[in-house]
């Protein structure tokens, strides 16, 4: 049943949501009358509360004459319910303070997800820039020994990435430069997702003709060299926020959230698909919408960040249950702060 809500109907899922978010307990026909001014009896609202259910947007638990959002009815709440609160000036100063305390870029990472998570009482989850993105602007090649290599990748956005090599042979030093050199002129300027999957077609003759074995050992190596390691892409704070939530209190579901943080991929994963749907925009994604069948009792909310031609992704994760007009505010509002501070600073 898909039918086009009336006024009156959505204001009672309205309603419904709002007052489930503030209690976590099914929500009642009484309890909308009396708190809500709707000039309704507790007659009224449960025929159009019956009708909710009927259409999927709510449902109740057991034999209890309350009702719960169901995901259909938090998505028609995101989408068109809902009344995105303003953030206060006091708040945004503060963050704006708290964010202003490092000019460390990994630094200012760890300050967003522990206030963001502070601020929500959710799980934060904030990735790193993705360098598969990155324009690379220099390499440089190292030794560290005559079998021990040192690749530092330069981004024009201003990260770095080292990575060390075991070469087969031994190599001379002198003969570095001149790799580096020809390493440099025919792949500066270009991503390094270009660069992974343009590699042989643009070296190929060096690599048939290096006998050094450098540029075999970089074509051998290329995802290692020029991609993310994606366990060590994210930060996690608020783990003992989170479980504070009644929705904790079963064993499984507790459970289930802790088997979540330990599965980092998991979250690096959906952060990262998330920027892809909708980037510079806010995302919502609602219990099953989620493709991980360990996010279904969750809601995640994201917006990707940017540092030059590079972009991460800050979000929360937690019960459905969630303040959705005070989240999606300050995930918008946190991510424009973080892409304006790591501009200016980089």
């Amino acid at each position: 049943m898909n039918r086009e809500l009336n006024e009156r109907e959505k204001n009672i899922l309205r309603h419904i949501i709002q007052q489930f978010i503030l209690t976590a307990s099914p929500v009642g026909s009484r309890n909308i009358t009396k708190r809500y001014d709707i000039g309704l009896s507790p007659a009224t609202v449960r025929n159009i509360m019956s009708d909710l259910e009927d259409a999927g947007y709510v449902d109740h638990p057991h034999t209890s004459a309350g009702r719960v959002p169901t995901d259909k009815g938090y998505r028609l709440y995101v989408d068109s319910l809902i009344d995105i609160q303003e953030i206060k000036h006091s708040e945004k100063e503060f963050i704006k303070e708290k964010l202003a305390e490092s000019y460390e870029a990994d630094e200012l990472l760890r300050i967003t997800s522990a206030l963001l998570s502070k601020i929500t009482s959710q799980l934060a989850c904030v990735t790193y820039p993705r360098l598969e993105s990155g324009v690379l602007q220099k390499l440089q090649l190292v030794s560290l020994s005559s079998t021990r290599l040192l690749v530092v990748i330069s981004i024009e956005s201003g990260l770095v990435k080292t990575i060390t090599l075991e070469l087969s042979t031994e190599m001379e030093d002198s003969k570095l430069e001149p790799i580096q050199n020809l390493l440099n002129e025919r792949l500066s300027g270009l991503t390094l997702k270009e660069i992974r999957t343009t590699f042989n077609e643009r070296l190929h003759d060096l690599i048939e003709d290096d006998k050094s074995s450098i540029i075999r050992l970089f074509y051998d190596s290329v995802d290692k060299i020029f991609k993310d390691v994606q366990k060590d892409n994210i930060l996690i704070s608020g783990a003992k926020n989170v479980i504070r939530q009644p929705e904790f209190e079963n064993p499984e579901r507790f459970q289930g959230i802790i088997e979540l943080i330990e599965d980092k991929d998991i979250i690096v994963h959906i952060l990262e698909k998330s920027g892809e749907i909708i980037p510079s925009q806010v995302f919502v994604s609602i219990g099953s919408e989620n493709d991980d069948q360990k996010l279904n009792d969750y809601s995640l909310i994201t917006k990707e960040y940017s540092l030059g031609e590079t972009h991460g992704t800050v979000g929360i994760i937690g019960p459905k249950r969630m303040e959705y007009s005070k989240i999606i505010a300050i995930i918008d509002f946190m991510s424009k702060m973080l892409s304006e501070i790591l501009t200016n600073t980089k």
